[in-house]
């Protein structure tokens, strides 16, 4: 291949964002015989709280709160998922604009008075200043990025709101 047609096919890949690994956008309309393979509740119950994880291979499964979401995400076997699925994104609601936000950029406000459907919460935000905000407001015990939730925060904050489905 000349190298100005090399050349020409990169300019139009690079101008298209052809190639380029875009993460799925959020799904608006949630159904109503939704369940969160983890806990069983139908999500659409809870239109705030709704979280969602696309898989690479097009799935994608919602939850009642990112608490059960990121169980779902440490352990996919332990709920009815494949091990090592590749995620092409995650989305969770800004609690006080209850917009779509990347799951994986937001802060997580933690161990504060306002509860989901399932208890404790991971109270998701689209900014550092909206979360130092709430953990004002609300009581909140600390401020995480999605990098810093591991699963045995996770497993603590489900305690005993397992609805008899995974661990």
């Amino acid at each position: 291949m000349p190298f100005w047609v090399l050349l020409l096919l990169l300019s139009w890949s690079a101008a298209t964002g052809a190639g380029s690994a875009q993460a799925p956008p959020p799904v608006e309309q949630v159904g109503a015989r939704e369940k969160c393979p983890v806990c069983g509740m139908f999500v659409a119950r809870y239109p705030p709280w709704i979280t969602q994880l696309h898989l690479g291979d097009g799935k994608v499964h919602f939850f009642d709160g990112m608490k059960d979401l990121l169980a779902y995400y440490f352990d996919p076997a332990a709920f009815g998922g494949r091990k090592g699925a590749k995620v092409t994104a995650i989305w969770a609601k800004d609690y006080y604009t209850l917009q779509w936000l990347d799951g994986r950029s937001a802060y997580y406000v933690i161990g504060s008075g306002v509860h989901g459907p399932m208890g404790h919460e991971f109270i998701p935000l689209a900014s550092e200043e909206k979360a130092r905000a709430f953990l004002r407001d609300h009581q909140g015990r600390e401020i995480l990025r999605f990098e810093e939730i591991t699963p045995e925060l996770v497993g603590s904050m489900r305690g005993v709101h397992t609805m008899g489905r995974g661990r």
